[in-house]
């Protein structure tokens, strides 16, 4: 399986602060990937290296080599950076619909990026809506408020909203630590079926969600990068004794 995305001796700093330290990790494509590690361990801020969103943060300095397709995105010209972010779907810890009904929050990318079509649009929204099994439930309300919505609905119309510009690579932030139990499921089971299209790195703090998500884990702590392989390796036979204390429950 081919590397989608990959790391080659990143360091990132912010001001005097360094915050990922020596980085070197290949992300299989359609493959799910969790990276999980304690609060303040790094592993937000590498999943953000991929749509340059550190770039926003005053001081940022990053060295080493950012591959996505084999291409060094932190060397493309800046006119290509809308580009790459229309490539790199993000979904963000808590549902942030926009205050717009719920098809036009799934259009809302399309008609940013000059599409018109009428007929192309209804279209797109109907199809990542059903990649985010949600049109059964919206289809005779898209006219509705997103607001509307329970939490865990609100957040697969974000999904759908980040799928609609066709991404190959979808970035989750906590997707669902802020979530019920049953939408919990609901977006774990999407994950799975997605992945099939997509390429997806999701941060989580539950171990649980990872291993039942995931196909690879990445372990961060203090900045580094502690460990990486097959999820299940990790999680039940793990190379390092800090990946076992972690999982383990012995700190983090």
């Amino acid at each position: 399986m081919s590397n989608k995305i990959e790391t080659i001796d990143v360091n990132l700093h912010y001001g005097d602060f360094h915050a990922l330290k020596d980085i070197s990790l290949g992300i299989p494509e359609n493959s799910v990937t969790a990276l999980i590690g304690p609060s303040g361990c790094g592993k937000s801020t590498y999943l953000r290296l991929f749509n340059r969103m550190n770039d926003l943060i005053p001081e940022t300095r990053i060295t080493g080599k950012v591959l996505l397709d084999g291409e060094n995105i932190y060397k493309i010209k800046a006119t290509k950076i809308d580009a790459l972010r229309r490539n790199v779907g993000m979904v963000f810890q808590k549902p942030n619909p926009f205050p717009k009904s719920i098809f036009e929050n799934v259009a809302y990318g399309l008609r940013v990026n000059g599409i018109t079509d009428k007929s192309f649009i209804e279209g797109q929204v109907e199809k990542t809506l059903h990649q985010a099994a949600l049109w059964d439930e919206v289809k005779d309300k898209l006219k509705k408020s997103a607001f509307e919505l329970s939490g865990g609905q609100q957040q697969r119309l974000c999904i759908a909203r980040a799928l609609a510009i066709e991404p190959s690579i979808i970035l989750m932030d906590e997707p669902a630590s802020a979530l019920d139990p049953i939408s919990t499921g609901k977006i774990e089971d999407l994950i799975f079926e997605l992945k099939s299209e997509f390429t997806i790195v999701i941060v989580t703090h539950n171990m649980q969600q990872a291993g039942r998500v995931s196909d690879y884990t990445g372990f961060f702590y203090l900045g580094s990068l502690i460990e990486f392989g097959k999820t299940r390796k990790i999680f039940t036979n793990p190379s390092k004794q800090e990946t076992e204390n972690y999982i383990s429950g012995r700190f983090g």
